[in-house]
């Protein structure tokens, strides 16, 4: 019996592939796609749902609405969908919270229910020979079963960051971010007596660990750690936020390296060390009050660095180096959790070369001087010595390319979505126009090439 050869498969359904599901329905092109998602069903940052917790994302610029603002599976139509359109709206809130935003996400994957397949953790990518003698991919599961596809577009989620010295502790007393809601289940019982807790970073992250640790367990002791001065203000100037819009995407892809260098320096504090004023002036509050009422239990290790970790058999020892005194001080903690950020491509400790899921075609993949995948403009990867690759895509994780709006951001995912759309459609049949859909809220024939992302000056 023949294997199924799917025109696409899409690696992860987390936003960015459900974004790409959005994409294909609406600009209706010939493509018949599969998605492949390890967890049973959609839930986005489920160990990071914490009571209050917002998304730091305008709601508009949701799955969908900068790419088709009819569409109706924006954010707004979920909440009219819902029955709470109306008194979302009366919050009067900037941004929505972090768990109905993960609804509305889990609402548009049930959509597409009938192109997923869940459970399905993938294990590695190849290319392969199809039965119809064309070259392209071979995704194998982590079942020992695989699918067969002429196009692969890779959007699994970002790496976690563990950096030294926590990446060679083995404990389940470390760990990061994303097991936060498991973890803490785990050990409620010893904080809820007392025990000791250290956050690890700076972050928006680090701060909003830091203020759920506190109100959950008041008897807890929750010490922060920093390398800086304190806990820094998110950059949110409007000028500034010109880094999310699709022009810049353009200026940064073109730019030299050493340009992109200097313009990561200047945007740093839009997304990373960084929190957002309400939760800092939340946790500047909190501390206030517990030193007013004597009974302080939140702290701030600031201008440390942790030099040494190890790990006991009921707790963590952390060695503290002042980075302006030189002091050293060990301090114990029932458990550590690591507000340290995630992978880049790149070729520094924090990142890394390319995903994890392509470890198979790493000497078929063209790199950057820096050693990184190279990327091109319509997030196709290139293929190394001049022999292009059968059609492989990349996205949502390509911030060393695009700039820092692919850092995992919603601010341009449907527009990279059509991207990949509009491109996967035009490779598989370059002969088969795909209509646009216009903000006026119809479609009219294109008459011209559809392609429409520069490759950048990589194969195609």
């Amino acid at each position: 019996m023949t294997a199924t050869v799917h025109d696409m498969i899409g690696i992860g359904f987390g936003p960015a592939n459900i974004a790409l599901a959005v994409a294909l329905e609406e600009l209706q092109p010939r493509v018949r796609p599969l998605f492949l998602e390890a967890r049973e069903r959609v839930v986005w940052q489920p160990e990071m749902l914490l009571a209050g917790a917002d998304t730091q994302n305008n709601p508009v610029r949701d799955l969908v609405t900068p790419r088709n603002p009819r569409s109706k599976y924006s954010f707004l139509n979920f909440l009219f969908e819902q029955g709470r359109m109306l008194e979302y709206l009366n919050l009067g809130v900037e941004f929505p919270l972090r768990k109905e935003y993960s609804q509305y996400i889990a609402w548009v994957a049930s959509h597409f229910a009938d192109r997923v397949e869940y459970a399905a953790a993938v294990d590695s990518v190849e290319v392969a020979t199809l039965p119809d003698g064309a070259e392209g991919y071979r995704v194998r599961l982590a079942s020992g079963d695989f699918r067969l596809a002429r196009t692969v577009v890779l959007a699994p989620g970002r790496t976690p960051y563990v950096p030294a010295p926590f990446d060679r502790v083995d404990s389940v007393r470390v760990a990061h971010l994303t097991r936060y809601a498991g973890t803490v289940a785990r050990f409620g019982g010893e904080l809820a007596r007392g025990g000791r807790v250290a956050v690890i970073g700076s972050s928006q992250s680090a701060v909003e660990l830091t203020l759920d640790l506190a109100r959950r367990f008041p008897e807890a002791e929750i010490v922060t750690v920093t390398r800086g001065f304190g806990p820094r203000m998110k950059d949110v100037s409007p000028f500034m936020e010109e880094s999310i819009m699709p022009d810049f995407v353009d200026y940064y892809f073109h730019a030299s390296q050493q340009s992109k260098d200097a313009l990561d320096l200047d945007l740093r504090y839009t997304n990373y060390s960084a929190a957002d004023a309400d939760v800092l002036r939340a946790l500047y509050l909190m501390i206030y009050e517990q030193r007013l009422d004597g009974n302080q239990k939140v702290f701030l290790r600031n201008n440390s660095e942790v030099s040494d970790v190890s790990a006991e058999a009921d707790g963590i020892v952390l060695t503290l180096r002042d980075r302006h005194r030189g002091e050293f001080a060990p301090e114990r903690f029932d458990l550590v959790l690591l507000a340290t950020g995630f992978r880049n491509f790149g070729p520094r400790p924090d990142q890394e070369p390319y995903p994890p899921l392509l470890e198979n075609l790493a000497p078929q993949l063209h790199r950057t001087d820096q050693g990184a995948v190279a990327v091109g403009y319509d997030y196709r990867v290139a293929g190394a010595h001049g022999h292009p690759l059968p059609p492989l895509f990349v996205y949502n994780l390509c911030e060393s390319s695009h700039g820092i709006s692919d850092a995992g951001s919603f601010s341009l995912l449907s527009l990279r979505a059509e991207t990949i759309a509009r491109t996967v459609a035009d490779l598989l049949d370059p002969a088969v126009e795909v209509a646009p859909v216009l903000f006026g809220g119809g479609t009219s024939p294109v008459t011209e090439p559809t392609g429409g992302a520069v490759s950048g000056g990589l194969p195609r």
